[in-house]
């Protein structure tokens, strides 16, 4: 079994951009509940939900990613 490294490091690259968006949406969700009575509240509460789901989002493209090169790396080979 051989491992696309290209691919893999394309895995890497999208947990890496996941992971500052895993600190920043908790962030910025809780500094939007703290100041409720201010205007611009909705508009910061969705930037924060918008921030966590896009981590969730990368986080599973990465994995899935990652395994695409563990597992299906051998395909492009003739054996």
């Amino acid at each position: 079994m051989a491992t696309d490294k290209n691919i893999l490091a394309k895995g890497v690259k999208y947990l890496s951009g996941a992971l500052p968006l895993l600190f920043l949406g908790p962030v910025i969700i809780n500094s939007a509940f703290k100041n409720e009575k201010h205007p611009l509240y909705p508009f910061i509460l969705g930037l924060g939900i918008i921030a966590a789901l896009g981590a969730m989002f990368l986080i599973y493209k990465g994995i899935n990613t990652m395994l695409k090169s563990l597992f299906d790396g051998d395909k492009n080979q003739n054996s």
